[in-house]
């Protein structure tokens, strides 16, 4: 078995790799475990330092890198470059923050003195996709080393070389040996690896089946496990939209990274008075996008990663339609050789259309009309996924109010929702549970320890 990269452009082969046998994957967890005895004991002013040299490496490397992720999975360049940029702000703020965030915290009881503490605990896999193939992983790897623990990556089959550049990168910003090593595995191997003792947990970014898979291996271990899954965001628009800052969102929300994004919309819920005023800027605006070469400036909608996925994607629609969804746009596969899928809108999605229920994993946006606010958060709930929201008025407290009503880990109020390094991010229902990013992200793979004196 070969790990294969190939351009989602054009389909050529840009490598292909051996996978690890027995004796590599063991020498690999070996390497990370004794990692961990050394750099558990550096303190965070010297794991900092490592950090922000891994920051000035990415920002140094953000040309090349970027491409690499364009040729690699497919996505405008344009957009892979402020992956890097984000990379590189998640290992400044928790180089400056992590100690601050992790420090003792005293507790008063019946003690002289007692306290809690934040401590590591060992080797941590990751297990991650390849949508976002850096993001996913240093949201992932920065928190984990700043709380002292190392990691190894199971990444996804299709970006080995994401993931090989991302062990380099740590190699030369001179972190001990064994801090973080790429496995370079199939999907055979995680449960070996996860029952494996030096493995102290595993976090998961993908797929609700995958999530099903991995949580049951870890739970049968007993080892901590964050899952972040698949989600069906909502995409709340009210009758007092102001749609000049709603709909250039709502496109780059639903076509973005091709559509491939866990918390991009994907169920527009739109009040039926302003309907069809959304609905016709929308088709115009998702109409202006342009597919073609990723790392052509002009080239607004990137190809999807895999064939094989396109090919899902195409199934889904063809369902909905038979079931009563109305084409307004697109809804068919793009010309030429890359895994082009048109710019798509589904209308009248109702209950029992594949599409209303469903996560959409590429650029179809399904359009669902909702008579008032309490329809709006019914419809929105009424979702088997709770990962995030956005909910569009001109106002806020109206807003809010349905905000704090819906089912998910993060709303976002007239913005794009987005994960950002000072906000837990993750879900409810099937889109996992746990918690990345910020204070509640790092805490995860600690032992929370309570220290009680007399």
């Amino acid at each position: 078995m070969k790990l294969q990269s190939v351009n989602p452009f054009n389909q050529d082969l840009l490598a292909e790799f051996e996978v690890f046998d027995n004796n590599s994957l063991e020498q690999a967890i070996t390497e990370a475990n004794r990692g961990f005895g050394l750099w558990r004991q550096f303190t965070y002013s010297k794991r900092a330092d490592a950090v922000k040299r891994l920051a000035s490496l990415l920002k140094k490397q953000r040309d090349s890198l970027a491409k690499l992720i364009t040729c690699e999975m497919g996505k405008l360049y344009k957009e892979a470059l402020a992956e890097i940029d984000k990379c590189a702000l998640a290992c400044e703020y928790y180089a400056d923050n992590a100690e601050q965030m992790l420090a003792p915290v005293q507790a008063t009881t019946d003690a002289s003195r007692s306290y809690i503490t934040y401590q590591p605990l060992g080797v941590i896999m990751a297990v991650m996709p390849w949508n976002f193939p850096f993001w996913q992983v240093f949201r992932f790897l920065v928190p984990v080393l700043m709380a002292g623990n190392t990691a190894v990556l199971k990444h996804a089959s299709n970006v080995p070389q994401c993931a090989l550049a991302i062990e380099k990168l740590v190699k030369e910003a001179d972190l001990p040996d064994g801090c973080f090593r790429t496995l370079m595995v199939g999907s055979n191997k995680v449960e070996q690896i996860i029952a494996d003792k030096r493995i102290k947990g595993v976090a998961l970014t993908g797929s609700e089946l995958a999530g099903r898979q991995i949580a049951k291996v870890a739970g049968y271990n007993i080892k901590k496990s964050v899952m972040e899954l698949g989600g069906s965001d909502a995409f709340i628009v009210l009758d007092d939209v102001d749609l000049n800052l709603a709909i250039p969102t709502a496109v780059t929300s639903r076509f973005m990274n091709a559509g491939q994004t866990c918390i991009s919309a994907k169920r527009f819920i739109v009040q039926s008075s302003i309907a069809e005023q959304f609905v016709e800027q929308f088709k115009q605006a998702v109409g202006q996008l342009t597919l073609g070469d990723p790392l052509d400036p002009a080239t607004t909608l990137a190809p999807m990663a895999r064939n094989d996925l396109r090919s899902e994607l195409h199934q889904q629609v063809t369902h909905s339609l038979k079931q009563g969804a109305v084409n307004l746009l697109g809804c068919e596969r793009g010309e030429g050789d890359g895994n082009f899928y048109q710019a798509s809108i589904l209308g009248s999605v109702k209950p029992g259309i594949l599409a209303y229920q469903e996560e959409i994993f590429g650029p179809v946006a399904s359009i669902i009309e909702v008579a008032d606010d309490q329809e709006a958060i019914a419809v929105a709930n009424d979702s088997p996924f709770g990962l995030g929201a956005s909910i569009w008025s001109q106002d806020n407290e109206r807003a809010e109010q349905i905000a704090l009503s819906l089912e998910v880990g993060n709303a976002f109020i007239n913005g794009l929702v987005k994960s950002d390094v000072r906000l837990p991010f993750g879900g409810v229902k099937r889109s996992g549970y746990g918690r990345e990013l910020a204070a509640e992200g790092i805490k995860e793979f600690t032992n929370i320890k309570s220290v009680w004196i007399k």
